[in-house]
């Protein structure tokens, strides 16, 4: 079994659930030019990943990246990769064929990392179809940015910042009792304490007053009271012994 080295580029093709692997016929890579945008995607579906390649100059090894073409369907699928700079970058097996059931890796790899071309978006296209239409055009196209950053820290960075209005986030949960502990540890102030100890006896000698009907000798009969206010008393009496027992 004959394997082309994979660092100048190449085509390793797979079957699904077995371990035969061919190699496909060695073309050179195609520009094509395409101003307007992305080509519309045709009828047929192309299962093309990843979505994205990303080359850093200051990392060697992400130099090369590899794309995976599946073939889900039950005929052989023919494929062609297309490049908007096909100077930069190497693929020596741009033209091949899928088996059914099977998937390709294409190794590609950029070759001119010049600071000149750095956040420069070029574009690969991935036309697929099926073998024996020839002549019909492209039954498929599926297009994939790639992009050189100049170090992968400040491409980390830059994808970290916000591009859009905030979002309102919750507070962890320390937070939110720290910041309750504050609140109750300046309630528990002397002025508050003081208060809190004259509505209390006010309300307790609210309670002892006599109600109205009651013959007292002792208390003049405007001091009467009705059982409601005895029940308001009685309820911010809990309420202060809740505060003192916290």
């Amino acid at each position: 079994m004959r394997r082309r080295d994979p660092e100048g580029g190449g085509v390793k093709e797979r079957e699904w659930g077995g371990a035969r692997k061919t190699d496909s016929a060695s073309t050179s890579l195609s520009a094509f030019r395409n101003p307007a945008g992305p080509a519309p995607e045709g009828k047929l579906p192309v299962f093309l990943f990843p979505h994205e390649l990303i080359f850093f100059a200051d990392d060697q090894s992400s130099h090369k990246q590899v794309l995976t073409l599946y073939n889900p369907y039950s005929f052989i699928l023919k494929f062609k990769i297309l490049c908007t700079a096909p100077a930069r970058f190497t693929v020596l097996d741009a033209v091949g064929h899928v088996k059914p059931s099977s998937c390709i890796d294409i190794v590609i790899r950029h070759r001119d990392v010049s600071p000149r071309h750095y956040g420069q978006k070029e574009r690969f296209r991935m036309e697929v179809w099926e073998e024996g239409g020839v002549g019909r055009g492209p039954a498929g196209s599926k297009e994939v940015c790639a992009v050189l950053q100049p170090a992968r820290a400040e491409a980390s960075t830059a994808r970290a910042e916000p591009t859009g209005p905030a979002q309102p986030r919750e507070l962890p949960h320390s937070l939110v009792s720290a910041h309750i502990l504050a609140v109750q540890g300046r309630s528990q102030t002397p002025g508050f304490s003081v208060l809190c100890v004259l509505v209390g006896v006010a309300c307790i000698a609210f309670l002892m007053f006599p109600l109205h009907g009651d013959t007292s000798t002792l208390v003049p009969p405007h001091f009467h009271v009705t059982v409601m206010q005895k029940l308001v008393c009685a309820y911010i009496l809990g309420l202060l012994t809740m505060v003192f027992l916290r």
